[in-house]
């Protein structure tokens, strides 16, 4: 009797299991998104061969993260992915993230594939309005440069702050020529109302403060001694 109370028992508590697991929603493209930037930031930002990268995003007017830029092709080539943009206010602190998508192609002798965390520093206000304005392209008008690699070396307050962007890439893989040069970086304005509402513009986000959502208070702590 024992025994069949106990199988009972047990039986009971695999479908309380079952139910509950059931119940908890996966999470939403976005929400991953906005996880894996964190874990991008994390990384970047304490690795050693990007000992500059916390000067530049104490400077910078606003960041964006790709955690995963994929480029790659033979003959033609592309690159893109989607990421995050944050927007610096000296009283109100870091935006809640807007999503933003990369894209760039090419035509020449390529041959490989790469995949690349990636952090841009926005450093010109000209740049910030551009990518909320929607018409951000590396290139021409607005200068994309690589943020300086390797360990820290002097003081940082020499360093020429003197493009619109700085990227800083953490790359796996193999792939001649990499530039970001002619990419364009585009607001997503289905994956921002997905995640905040109807209404929930760039702007509305990052300039207006409109728009917010709990879940992206990790990303946002992990900024908040920047």
């Amino acid at each position: 009797m024992l025994a069949m109370t106990r199988r009972i028992l047990a039986g009971v508590l695999v479908l309380f299991v079952a139910a509950c697991a059931q119940d908890v929603p996966a999470p939403t493209e976005q929400q991953v998104l906005i996880d894996e930037s964190r874990i991008t930031f994390d990384k970047l930002i304490t690795h050693p061969d990007f000992g500059e990268l916390p000067d530049f995003i104490k400077r910078s007017k606003a960041i964006l993260i790709f955690p995963s830029l994929v480029k790659g092709g033979v003959v033609i080539g592309g690159e893109g992915g989607d990421g995050l943009l944050m927007v610096r206010d000296a009283q109100r602190g870091w935006s809640n993230p807007a999503f933003y998508t990369l894209a760039s192609g090419s035509i020449g002798l390529q041959l490989g594939g790469q995949v690349s965390e990636t952090i841009f520093t926005v450093m010109s206000d000209r740049a910030v309005n551009a990518l909320i304005d929607n018409q951000m392209k590396f290139g021409g008008d607005m200068s994309v440069a690589a943020g300086p690699s390797g360990k820290r070396m002097g003081n940082s307050a020499t360093t020429n702050f003197g493009s619109d962007v700085y990227s800083f890439a953490f790359t796996s893989g193999l792939f001649g020529g990499v530039s970001f040069e002619g990419a364009g970086v585009l607001k997503r304005d289905s994956w921002n109302e997905a995640y905040y509402g109807k209404g929930a513009t760039p702007y509305a986000i990052l300039i207006e403060r409109k728009f917010s959502n709990p879940n992206a208070g990790p990303l946002l702590s992990a900024l908040q001694p920047y």
